[in-house]
């Protein structure tokens, strides 16, 4: 929930982790269709907007220095589309603190993008709806209208249909990026997979054991296509697959960040801590899925 203080509005914008991830068809204009089943880390981007004048964008956090403040960033992208579909002039400082890498396959553009929509149309005070706001995170880009739902879903279509799910049993998550910058749409079009038609994934999992038994028999089918382009992400797996107590280790979304499912927070902890001394060059982080 957003933080109000006199026009204070603070966002979170969560990782997105795409526990699977099925490539199931290609449509006539070269986008592909998906299945995916998306949960969100419990730590992420940050998004604040205070009241101004004129509409400025700043940068702060770990990442700061791989984005510009410029009309190609999608923060500035949401802001400008919010207010020309609500018919008023774009105002506002925002505030960017980047702490996931960018290009990175976990959403966080979207996220950022999402966190915008949401905390412009607070300090905007504009009345939308819901199906209104979805569409314009839609024109934003395919992971932006999942983000802007925030929950754990099952994803299809080109991201745009989204069926929330019950709450999965707790685990916990290594993630890790070999600080390579990898383009989704360079990924897709390297993609010569089989497309994939499976039966609906069963969300009423009762302990992390059985859903990591399910997971097991789906898969991220973009790993040989994400390879092609960065192939450190070999690399990457192979050093998640041989952390003691991992369950599950593959890559999110088009890569290059892969992640771990882990049971406890200790286990989590521990393989993150090996991990950053063998491999300081990283980013690795530990964290929970957020609800």
């Amino acid at each position: 929930m957003p933080k109000n203080s006199l026009k204070n509005i603070t966002i979170f914008a969560p990782a997105k982790i795409n526990l699977y991830l099925h490539i199931t068809a290609k449509r006539n204009d070269d986008y592909h269709l998906i299945e995916s089943l998306v949960v969100f880390a419990d730590y992420g981007d940050q998004i604040t907007v205070t009241p101004s004048k004129k509409l400025r964008l700043k940068i702060n956090g770990q990442f700061a220095d791989y984005i510009k403040p410029d009309n190609n960033n999608l923060v500035i992208k949401a802001a400008l589309l919010l207010a020309k579909a609500s018919g008023i002039e774009p105002t506002g400082n925002i505030t960017l603190t980047k702490n996931l890498p960018v290009s990175s396959g976990i959403g966080g553009g979207s996220a950022d993008a999402a966190a915008t929509l949401r905390a412009l149309t607070e300090l905007w005070d504009i009345q939308i709806s819901t199906d209104s706001l979805s569409s314009l995170a839609e024109e934003l880009g395919a992971d932006v209208p999942i983000c802007l739902k925030g929950v754990t879903s099952i994803v299809t279509g080109i991201g745009e249909k989204i069926t929330p799910v019950p709450k999965l049993p707790n685990f916990w998550l290594v993630l890790v990026n070999p600080n390579v910058l990898v383009s989704t749409a360079e990924v897709f079009s390297a993609f010569r997979g089989k497309f994939l038609i499976t039966q609906p994934f069963n969300t009423q999992q009762k302990s992390i054991d059985k859903l990591v038994n399910s997971l097991s028999q789906y898969k991220n089918n973009l790993t040989p296509a994400s390879v092609s382009i960065a192939p450190v992400i070999k690399d990457v797996l192979e050093a998640l697959q041989s952390t003691e107590n991992q369950l599950l280790s593959r890559v999110s979304g088009s890569g290059a960040t892969c992640f771990s499912l882990f049971k406890t927070k200790s286990h989590a902890d521990a393989a993150a801590k090996e991990l950053a001394l063998k491999y300081p060059n990283w980013w690795i982080k530990a964290t929970s899925i957020y609800s």
